[in-house]
């Protein structure tokens, strides 16, 4: 007997449709101002190879010319579609999570946009309009840092791992900094202080307990090869119980009569007291430079509320030869990061920030102010298929900050009569804009305090379509 491919007749491959064919037809020419003639034609060409290798498992009988080009317009939609959502795209978070990583962390206030937008085009990031001259990169928002935290000076760099990265290996390369074995910790994407410390060329040496270091072990541990002593802020875990650690006060006043630096991590960003909002155990950086740091660094997008930025404050003498090591030329930001991070210190030195800057907004939200929000979004938002009530939750700081903080919020639970929570959650996903939920006991749950009241109109419309 002759294998089947000997005896499929030609023509049933003859009936596949043409490149051209595709890019004629309504599918295709629907598509061409968002693709382009050129990557059209590419993507046209991939889906009819996709579906001749397809035909070689299917029956003649089911196939026609007409048949294979609306199965051809199909696929090409799809792959449009699904390259679609592989880009960088607005989105609602709806998840009551603030600092969400996955969705951008910290989303910028009205200011930092417009400031964004600004300088996208021509801008004064090198140029000094008070004399015509060359400026230098940076420095606004330098002397705003060095304000807001009563550093000496201040620099940038483009994350928190990149100014740890530039710190070690400017002062630590080839000796010895000193850790306690709690504060060796792993961050989100994998970032592990050990590893950073191991890059950058210093030696670590770890002292006390996971749980327990006393300012003995600190000291014991200094040597002639010792460049530091290096604290971490636990960030985005806690170890409770029996636990025991020293105050930076004491490191810093151990590390000048040793003749060291004393580094802290700082991690978040929090340049004000936050105990109004349930985040007073987040380091305040003021008061690390004034406990005797001398540097510390800290995240630009966490609880500061601006742009991913690495942000390095301390004395003047290590800012310095931070700025004339090359390795911070490789690590420096752009026009936009100083734009964005710029108009986001202006909200914290107007003494604003607490209304303007997103994740402070949302973290010190009551969740009476919630359900009265959630209350009137399910009044206006009629759907025979759906069942939409309110029930009690938590949202959460997130971005590896307070994380045992859990506001209490009031999330709008949804279900349907014929669709299970995942596809519905699947379903918000694929929206225009792509609506970010959580599932919780079976149904999906929505968070109005990580829902901005402009975007409640197309949460709406997202949920009257499911």
């Amino acid at each position: 007997m002759k294998p089947e491919s000997a005896t499929r007749p030609e023509s049933v491959f003859a009936m596949l449709p043409s490149v051209d064919d595709l890019i004629r037809s309504e599918i295709g020419q629907s598509l061409i101002t968002s693709l382009g003639r050129r990557r059209l034609t590419v993507v046209s060409r991939v889906v009819i190879d996709e579906l001749r290798e397809d035909l070689k498992g299917r029956k003649s009988a089911e196939l026609s010319k007409e048949s294979l080009l609306d199965e051809a317009g199909s696929l090409l939609m799809k792959r449009w579609s699904e390259t679609q959502m592989t880009g960088v795209r607005r989105v609602i978070n709806a998840t009551g999570v603030i600092i969400h990583t996955n969705l951008g962390r910290a989303p910028l206030s009205e200011p930092a946009r417009v400031a964004l937008l600004g300088a996208s085009s021509y801008c004064s990031v090198e140029y000094d309009l008070r004399t015509g001259e060359r400026g230098i990169r940076g420095v606004r928002v330098e002397e705003m840092l060095c304000e807001l935290t009563d550093a000496e000076g201040a620099l940038v760099v483009n994350n928190c791992a990149a100014a740890a990265y530039l710190v070690l290996t400017a002062f630590a390369s080839g000796r010895e900094v000193v850790i306690s074995r709690g504060e060796l910790v792993e961050i989100g994407g994998e970032f592990r202080v050990p590893d950073v410390l191991a890059r950058s060329g210093a030696d670590l040496k770890e002292v006390g307990t996971t749980n327990r270091t006393k300012l003995a072990d600190y000291e014991n541990a200094i040597s002639d090869k010792t460049s530091m002593i290096l604290r971490v802020h636990p960030s985005n875990y806690r170890i409770v119980g029996f636990t025991k650690a020293p105050s930076l006060d004491e490191l810093a006043d151990l590390a000048h009569r040793k003749g060291v630096m004393i580094y802290e991590d700082a991690g978040s960003g929090a340049v004000s007291d936050l105990n109004s909002i349930s985040l007073g155990d987040e380091p305040v950086i003021k008061e690390s430079i004034e406990a005797g740091a001398d540097v510390v660094t800290f995240s630009g997008d966490k609880l500061l509320g601006g742009p991913q930025a690495g942000i390095i404050v301390g004395r003047s003498s290590v800012i310095e030869k931070l700025k004339k090591d090359p390795l911070y030329r490789a690590l420096r930001v752009s026009k936009l990061i100083y734009a964005a991070l710029e108009a986001t210190l202006e909200s914290h030195l107007r003494g604003d920030a607490s209304k303007s800057i997103p994740v402070l907004r949302m973290a010190g939200m009551e969740a009476e102010q919630i359900t009265s929000r959630s209350s009137a979004f399910i009044k206006k938002t009629p759907n025979q298929r759906l069942r939409l009530e309110l029930i009690e939750g938590k949202s959460a700081i997130g971005g590896g900050s307070a994380p045992l903080v859990y506001p209490a919020t009031t999330l709008i639970a949804i279900e349907h009569n014929d669709r299970s929570a995942s596809e519905l959650e699947a379903k918000l996903r694929e929206n225009d804009p792509p609506v970010i939920s959580r599932i919780l006991d079976d149904k999906v749950v929505i968070d109005l305090r990580t829902v901005s009241e402009s975007e409640e109109t197309e949460l709406a419309a997202a949920i009257e379509q499911l």
